[in-house]
């Protein structure tokens, strides 16, 4: 039978169970109150109903997840930190893995991440215990860019966000997974000349004893976990994404670490990890930005430009080239190699990335979210409608190259397929 011809409380449930979600989850997804579950049940059982806003929200819910957890036997487990919408996730779950946890704050991402996962990401994770997460073997996190990017005030630790990497050190010193892959933006390298960068190796590393200044906003478990020692193998690159397949400009750091307790003494995961890097900074797959886009004549008029804010862009790139910065909009097409690098804010006039439409006699237009999807490598079969056009813009723009992410992770396991 046809969603359409089902009872809203026949919907409903559909709907929730198909996502794999308990109520109480299904009523955080749909942005209910805290006694939502209640909510929840009510309609399920047809004691009242949603409002009509409402119940389309719930239809509007794909019924088909296409990435939902593997019920077979796993080869590795995983856990999936400030997970986003599941960029990081997705290629190690191809390969084999199993992810036990994911938290992830942004309530819009999390609607993105369910309906391609079937699974609700826990919230906040400083206001989770180590204990509350399970053991695992490898830990996943593209930590909070902000406090390091050009975009913010780089601000690093300092910044509450900037304190996100504490809790990666205390949940690798709870748990000693036997492996983890960290990303950022590129200038967490030279941040603070180099020093914020020095620090968390060290840490890392277990090389040399750090304490947390006092004005730092960490809780308690953060501090008393610093007197744990991690003992890692650790290295970094800056890798491009553009020499992965993917036709955009995109540059960022990969923190990669091997737990040494899990290895004979004989292994130099040393070598291993720089051998690994020098493997991923020789790889080079092309493409061209034509393969990803979209034909200009089946594209919707809303993503083209109005003649307005055209005429500011070009406004803005003279005023720039004057003062001699590189800022302003950039025009692309189908004959183009690659991109600019896509940036969270490119919902609010996409003046980083603009289609030519020369060819149907139109201004130029903004990417549409399939194609910043797949500008990031993601499959055609990822969800890119359970949110708003704005929301995804962002997403997109805060999530990671899949196919740079599928390569390390290959190398990865292929070195935890030598532990002891």
């Amino acid at each position: 039978m046809e969603n359409t011809l089902l009872q809203p409380k026949d919907l409903i449930k559909q709907r929730r169970e198909t996502l794999g979600l308990t109520q109480k989850e299904f009523a955080y997804l749909l942005n209910l109150k805290e006694s939502g579950d209640r909510t929840i049940s009510g309609w399920e059982r047809g004691e009242h109903s949603p409002t009509e806003a409402k119940l389309k929200i719930i239809e509007n819910l794909s019924s088909f997840i296409p990435f939902k957890k593997r019920t077979e036997r796993s080869d590795f487990t995983f856990i999936d930190l400030f997970a986003g919408i599941g960029g990081i996730r997705l290629p190690f779950q191809n390969l084999g893995g199993e992810c036990l946890f994911s938290s992830e704050w942004d309530k819009f991402s999390i609607k993105t991440y369910a309906a391609n996962f079937g699974e609700l990401p826990k919230g906040d994770i400083s206001k989770i215990s180590s204990n509350e997460i399970p053991y695992h073997d490898i830990l996943l996190a593209g930590f909070p860019c902000q406090a390091f990017s050009q975009a913010g005030l780089r601000k690093g630790f300092t910044d509450t966000r900037g304190t996100m990497f504490f809790e990666i050190q205390r949940i690798l010193a709870a748990k000693k997974p036997k492996a983890f892959l960290l990303e950022n933006v590129k200038q967490l390298k030279g941040h603070d000349k180099g020093k914020t960068l020095k620090t968390i190796l060290e840490i890392l590393r277990g090389k040399t004893d750090h304490n947390i200044p006092n004005d730092y906003p960490v809780s308690e478990e953060v501090r008393n976990s610093m007197n744990k020692k991690l003992n890692y193998a650790v290295d970094f690159r800056v890798l491009k994404a553009n020499n992965f397949g993917v036709p955009q400009k995109r540059e960022r750091i990969y923190i990669v670490g091997f737990n040494k307790d899990y290895f004979d003494e004989s292994i130099n995961l040393d070598k291993k990890i720089s051998e690994m890097f020098s493997d991923l900074e020789n790889y080079h797959s092309s493409t061209t930005l034509g393969k990803v886009l979209e034909n200009n004549s089946e594209i919707d008029n809303k993503y083209t430009i109005s003649d307005r804010l055209l005429a500011g862009h070009i406004r803005r790139r003279k005023e720039h080239k004057i003062k001699g910065n590189g800022f302003g909009y950039s025009l692309f097409n189908s004959e183009s190699s690659f991109c600019n690098t896509i940036s969270a804010r490119y919902y609010k006039d996409g003046s980083e990335i603009l289609i030519d439409q020369s060819d149907i006699n139109k201004n130029p237009r903004k990417l549409t979210p399939r194609e910043c999807a797949r500008i990031q490598g993601f499959p055609d079969d990822f969800n890119v409608s359970s949110v708003s056009d704005v929301q995804i813009y962002k997403q997109f723009g805060n999530s990671v190259s899949v196919p740079v992410i599928r390569n390390i992770a290959s190398l990865m396991i292929d070195i935890l397929s030598k532990q002891k």
